[in-house]
């Protein structure tokens, strides 16, 4: 029962683009609408993961590359700057 006394009950179906364009495609294929593959057809539905994945794989191969370069170019430039610093800092020979 709800608050004003009936004894209704609603349903809502919220579908997203996604399966609206699936649903489309679909029934465009039932019909003989269109001659595409079935991978096209259901691309709605695997689209958005496989994105999904592929950016996770870029970004996780940008990571191993920017860590690969910082441990090997890094520690060559952290020596480096240790040793521009430790000329800025330390007195000439002729003070010493």
């Amino acid at each position: 029962m709800t608050s004003d006394g009936s004894n209704s009950s609603t349903i809502s179906i919220s579908l997203g683009f996604d399966t609206v364009l699936f649903l489309v495609f679909l029934v465009l294929k039932l019909c003989h609408v269109i001659d595409w593959s079935w991978w096209w057809v259901t691309s709605p539905l695997w689209m958005l993961f496989a994105i999904l994945v592929g950016g996770a794989i870029v970004i996780l191969l940008v990571c191993g590359v920017v860590w690969f370069f910082d441990e090997t170019v890094g520690s060559i430039g952290r020596a480096a700057k240790r040793r521009r610093d430790r000329k800025l800092w330390d007195p000439p020979p002729w003070e010493r």
